[in-house]
C-alpha cells in the first residue's frame, strides 16, 4: 500500500531534524539538504551511540519508504516494476556514498546517491 505524500514526507522530515541533531558537528549543503559528510557521521557513530543509531534508522526508513512511494507513483502511471525488491541497510547506504570523498563530501547531498544506488540494485527502470 503506497504511503500517502503527508505521511512519507514527515518521515523524511523527521530524519532531517533528528540528523541535524546528531551530525551537528558535520554542516549540511549549502542548500540545506543532508550531506554526505552527516550520513558518513551517522554511520560512524551509530555502532556505540544508541541515539545516532535512532537518527540513522529514521533516515535510512524515511529515505526507503519515500523512494517505494515514488516507485508506487511512478508504476501507476505506467512505469515498468523493478525487478528486485527495493533494500536499504547501513552497509549499503555507506557503499552508496563511498565515491564522494574529501571536502565534497560537505557539500555532496547524500539521499539522491543512496536512492539511485537503491534504485539501480533493484534493476528499477523509470523511463523506457
Amino acid at each position: 500500500m503506497p504511503l500517502p505524500p503527508l505521511l512519507a514526507a514527515t518521515a523524511v522530515f523527521s530524519g532531517v531534524v533528528l540528523t541535524a541533531t546528531i551530525a551537528a558537528a558535520q554542516p549540511s549543503t549549502a542548500r540545506g539538504q543532508i550531506s554526505v559528510a552527516q550520513v558518513r557521521a551517522m554511520l560512524d557513530q551509530a555502532p556505540t551511540n544508541p541515539t545516532a543509531r535512532q537518527v540513522l534508522t529514521a533516515y535510512l526508513g524515511g529515505a526507503g519508504e519515500t523512494a517505494g512511494w515514488l516507485l508506487d507513483a511512478a508504476h501507476d502511471r505506467g512505469a515498468p516494476p523493478c525487478a528486485r525488491r527495493l533494500t536499504l541497510d547501513a552497509q549499503q547506504a555507506r557503499d552508496a556514498i563511498a565515491g564522494a570523498a574529501g571536502t565534497a563530501a560537505t557539500e555532496t547531498p547524500a539521499t539522491p546517491l543512496i536512492i539511485r544506488d537503491m534504485l539501480k540494485r533493484a534493476g528499477c527502470r523509470l523511463t523506457e
